[in-house]
């Protein structure tokens, strides 16, 4: 890690407060645009499969660059590519909202997803940097967490404003001024870092986790209307599951992956994986879903469809604190198996819902899906980095982010597939109710696998394939045994984050609040065990 001058207090606040405005615009600009679907449809005459494009189209986008980001970051210069993102995302919301076709508005959709992927992670890389006291380090992530739990609760209520009084192109309006802003006091305020030893690029294997990714999104998507056993459909999985088996022989041969299927012998990691996957395409399609209820089916006005979605945002964000402290007290396994449990209450009490369902039934499984939602994160990440060792704990913490957003594309991919093919042609008003009651019994089943993966990933078997895995990459980097950052430990440095101290049977994590999706910490976090030969500090 190359140390920074030290800076006075104002001046590290400073970068705090311009690192957490880009996690802020991301994630308003997600909430944001979910309240303004149904009005992007009906101005630019959108089908469902219109409707998942705007939305999958920047997850599958952010998804597939989230780690290449992290890595270009850490070798050309973090605030450079950190004012790159900026600019290219502020450019991007200015282009969708002048949009003239929904051909375009998914293209700089996609367009605002290349600038995304370089602002998290990087920021995260910032203030890792910035931020060297161990005490500081932890508040500066908490406010970087709570920032993302604010912009959850705005989101809604500023969307619906928007939409109801300038319509849905003043959704991205409010990016612009945020973007240029943190562009400018980037210049000025946040110091440059670079790590001292980069990861080497990986071409190839970025190329086919794209191919594998859109190739399977566009399957899922265009299924119900080309037929799922058209042969273009037929031929998009078969591109997929190719791509698939090619990236793991190939990654397998490197020195230096882009991700190295070795990680998913640890069964902590690998379920942490599964489960982001699993809940956060609960949490997407419910977005997808509950949306188009309330202003399709239900009349409501954009405005008051975000109050309504409220109560679930600010659920997630106080899931998000509460799960910490449990955390902290208990260990991953309550937690995770509390989120997986209320994620499949709140989809069964979704399923009972009719056009004409009172406010308080309404209310209630919104609140029990957000409390899911909210509490499931923080485990997430705890299982992720507790399952591999000291020195790849920033990349796994890297891969369950950008599980979320793989989990974010298939979700709302799969809920709007089933949806479109069970409406049959129907308009939404009058067939959403009985069509899309299989989707929310889908995203009670993806609470049950939580549930089911919680158990898992917190056994002693689990746990001994991880020590196992830890003991592997040791070897591999000349480990002479065991100890703190030895073989076989998993323990960070306290004042890392996210943070887990393993001692004999008893696990102590001391992870801060992590949000709904939070950035990677890969390149910026110190770590005082061996390392990788090549990898970056």
């Amino acid at each position: 890690m190359i140390l920074l001058p030290e800076f006075s207090h104002r001046r590290r606040l400073l970068v705090l407060v311009i690192c957490s405005s880009s996690l802020f615009i991301v994630g308003l600009d997600s909430t944001i645009v979910n309240i303004a679907l149904p009005s992007i449809g009906r101005d630019l005459h959108a089908s469902v499969a219109g409707l998942q494009w705007t939305v999958d189209g920047y997850a599958l986008v952010l998804a597939s660059l989230l780690m290449l980001s992290g890595a270009t970051a850490d070798r050309v210069g973090r605030r450079r590519v950190f004012q790159i993102g900026l600019a290219t995302f502020t450019a991007g919301s200015a282009l969708c909202s002048l949009a003239p076709s929904l051909g375009w508005l998914i293209a700089f959709r996609m367009m605002q997803a290349v600038g995304g992927s370089m602002l998290n992670p990087v920021a995260m890389s910032i203030i890792t940097n910035t931020f060297t006291d161990k005490t500081e380090r932890a508040r500066a992530i908490g406010v970087w967490s709570a920032t993302y739990g604010l912009s959850m609760s705005l989101g809604p209520v500023v969307g619906g404003l928007l939409v109801d009084s300038i319509g849905w192109r003043g959704t991205f309006y409010v990016n612009i001024p945020v973007g240029l802003a943190a562009i400018a006091l980037t210049a000025r305020f946040v110091p440059e870092s670079r790590a001292p030893r980069p990861r080497r690029p990986d071409p190839a294997g970025q190329a086919l986790i794209i191919v594998m990714l859109g190739s399977l999104t566009y399957a899922i998507i265009e299924g119900p209307a080309r037929g799922w056993h058209a042969p273009v459909i037929v031929a998009l999985f078969a591109v997929s599951a190719a791509a698939l088996g090619t990236f793991v022989a190939y990654e397998a041969r490197r020195a230096e992956p882009v991700l190295d299927p070795r990680f998913f012998r640890s069964a902590p990691l690998a379920g942490a994986v599964l489960t982001a996957i699993s809940a956060t395409a609960a949490v997407g399609g419910f977005l997808f879903l509950a949306t188009l209820y309330l202003q399709d089916v239900r009349g409501l006005s954009a405005v008051r469809a975000g109050l309504h979605l409220l109560p679930m945002a600010t659920m997630v964000a106080i899931g998000a604190l509460v799960s910490s402290r449990i955390l902290a007290r208990r260990g991953a396994r309550l937690p995770m198996v509390a989120a997986g449990v209320a994620l499949a209450a709140g989809g069964v009490l979704l399923s009972r819902l009719t056009a004409s369902s009172g406010l308080a039934p309404l209310a209630v499984a919104f609140v029990v899906f957000g409390i899911g939602g909210g509490v499931v994160n923080a485990p997430i990440t705890y299982t992720a980095v507790s399952g591999m060792p000291v020195s790849q704990a920033g990349v796994a913490s890297g891969i369950a982010s950008t599980s979320r957003q793989i989990g974010q594309v298939l979700g709302i991919a799969v809920t709007g597939s089933i949806l479109a093919g069970s409406l049959r042609g129907r308009p939404l008003r009058a067939g959403f109710v009985t069509a899309s009651h299989a989707d929310w019994l889908l995203l009670a089943a993806m609470g049950v696998v939580v549930v089911v993966l919680g158990l898992v990933t917190a056994s002693r078997w689990a746990l001994g394939t991880a020590a196992r895995t830890a003991e592997r990459f040791q070897e591999g980097a000349g480990s002479a045994g065991p100890g703190p950052g030895g073989a076989g430990s998993l323990s960070l440095v306290p004042g890392d984050l996210p943070q887990v101290v393993q001692g004999g049977d008893r696990e102590v994590p001391l992870a801060g609040p992590d949000d709904a999706a939070p950035p990677p910490v890969a390149q910026g976090t110190r770590h005082r065990g061996p390392r990788r030969a090549g990898q970056a500090g």
